[in-house]
Parts: structure tokens; sequence; C-alpha cells
């Protein structure tokens, strides 16, 4: 079992910063890829950016160069820094990790809220 708890979110103006992170507990050795997702309201949950255990990330298009995903191994803490924050960024951020040992888990954080005023 992996337990994730993401912290960080809030109300920021446009243009501006904020830095979510998850913090992951349990069973952290069997953690391979990690994920941000978010889910605005009346939308579906959409993948943010995803960072393997090798350090190889992906991003969504609309986020490109201006969120940085990393994790941080040792405190077994993922992070999501945005930056030039826009209204359309608001949304529930949600962290996931997928553990592999002799199957494959999927587990999720409870969400961070994030707004964005114009």
């Amino acid at each position: 079992q992996v337990q994730l708890v993401e912290s960080g979110g809030g109300l920021v103006q446009t243009g501006g910063s904020l830095r979510l992170s998850c913090a992951a507990s349990g069973d952290t050795i069997c953690i391979s890829a990690m994920t941000w997702y978010r889910q605005a309201p009346g939308k579906e949950r959409e993948l943010v950016a995803t960072i393997t255990s090798a350090g190889s990330t992906n991003y969504a298009d609309s986020v490109k160069d201006r969120f940085t995903i990393s994790r941080d191994n040792a405190k077994n803490t993922l992070y999501l820094q945005m930056k030039s924050l826009k209204p359309e960024d608001t949304a529930v951020y949600y962290c996931n990790a997928v553990c592999k040992t002799w199957s494959v888990a999927d587990y999720w954080g409870q969400g961070t809220q994030v707004t964005v005023s114009s």
C-alpha cells in the first residue's frame, strides 16, 4: 500500500507561481512512474505531467514550458513547479503513483485545489 498526500495548492493571480508537493509513504520502494493530473469543474481528469523512476518527463501541451515536474526519491516526494499560471489552470490537482510488484497498482492522493484568478 502507498499513501499520497498533496499540498501546496491555493489561490494565485494570473501570471503567478505555485509549487505543489506530493508526499508518498508506505511501500514506496515499489513506485515507478509518478504523475500529476488535474480536474476542472465539469471536465474530465487530464494528465498534466509524468516522471519515471529514471527521471524522464512528459508534459501536456497546455503546460509545456510553464510547469516542471520533479521528484526527490530520497524524500519520497513529487513536485510540480507551476509558473505563468492562467485561469484555465484552475483545477483540483491529483498525484498518482504506479506501484509495480508482482502486479501493477495505481494510487491516488486526495487532491489539492489550485485557483488562478484573472
